[in-house]
């Protein structure tokens, strides 16, 4: 089968496509041949040997996929060859087909296209944890997104709308704020141009908003905890912008306020039963039109690597999906 492979730890250019053996279905496992395959930041990390996790060379990226079931193993239930599925598998994605632990493996709603069903379980599957399992967000409340107009802050936006907050989005351009308009975010602010402290206590009334969910970090974070509402709660999410800020521990105290760690991955290793619960609430809203996915691009495998660089370059409004070359 074919296979996107990163081959050196130097990001875009390290990809290529080959052939390799297919999988088999270990007890507890299930094969998808794949559909659909998502990419995400940290897929640019990941092949430059930079994030937490650095799996063995050659690895294929995309941490998610669609795709129907084509073989079950020992003991697998509730699962069954050719049920549409979508799953998160760490990385290892971009390939004509996978082996997942099915539990992981949930199936997707009739009119749930494959590259949408592709992409819930990461950004979705964060949003939705970090307001609600972390934050524990109520309506009302506002949220302020950091790096909103990429796909994992524009499922935060989405998300937090669902739950019935007030969002304001936070972006780098006016091109970018108008895709969070049309997400759903009630207002907004472009940090290359204006003061993000200032603005958010400005859009607040003074009162500052109530949640913060970073997916930048670097020098946006200190601003943003400053303009925090009491009891406010900033949900440490990712680091995009490369830089792992340092936070004064007193802008906590005096506002009694909590800096939360999103780690999405561990809360499924740790909880898969509520991982399966959050990803089929989120395919039940995309099915029933509640919530709407941004594609920005589907690519063949044989454009991975060209896929990669736009992610990396922030040429990006939403997913990347990669798909098996006719």
């Amino acid at each position: 089968m074919k296979a996107v492979l990163c081959k050196r730890l130097d990001g875009p250019p390290s990809l290529v496509v080959e052939d390799i053996p297919g999988p088999a279905a270990a007890p507890g496992e299930v094969v998808i041949a794949v559909h659909a395959a998502a990419l995400n930041f940290f897929d640019t990390l990941i092949t430059r040997g930079q994030y937490q996790f650095k799996p063995e060379l050659p690895f294929s990226p995309a941490g998610e996929v669609s795709g129907i079931v084509t073989a079950v193993g020992l003991g697998v239930t509730g699962l069954e060859p050719g049920q549409r599925v979508a799953a998160y598998v760490g990385w290892g994605g971009a390939r004509e087909a996978v082996s997942v632990d099915a539990a992981r493996a949930v199936e997707v709603p009739d009119g749930v296209a494959d590259a949408v069903a592709a992409g819930i379980s990461i950004t979705y599957g964060t949003a939705l944890h970090g307001l609600r399992d972390r934050a524990g967000l109520a309506p009302g409340e506002t949220v302020a997104v950091l790096g909103a107009s990429g796909g994992a802050g524009l499922a935060a936006i989405e998300i937090a709308k669902l739950m019935g907050a007030r969002v304001i989005a936070v972006a780098s351009s006016p091109e970018k704020l108008a895709i969070c308009l049309q997400h759903g975010a009630d207002a907004t602010i472009d940090y290359a141009n204006e003061d993000l402290k200032q603005t958010l206590r400005d859009l607040t009334g003074g009162a500052g908003v109530d949640v913060v969910y970073d997916c930048v970090g670097g020098p946006h974070c200190e601003p943003a905890v400053r303009a925090t509402a009491w009891a406010g709660r900033y949900l440490v999410v990712g680091f995009a912008a490369g830089e792992i800020p340092r936070l004064p521990l007193n802008l906590l105290l005096l506002r009694g306020a909590a800096a939360i760690g999103v780690f999405w991955s561990e809360a499924v290793r740790r909880d898969p039963a509520g991982h399966r619960a959050n990803v089929t609430q989120l395919l039940a809203w995309v099915a029933e039109g509640r919530l709407s996915p941004r594609i920005d691009a589907i690519r063949p495998f044989s454009e991975a690597a060209a896929a990669l660089a736009d992610l990396e370059g922030r040429r990006v409004s939403g997913k990347v999906v990669l798909v098996p070359d006719a």
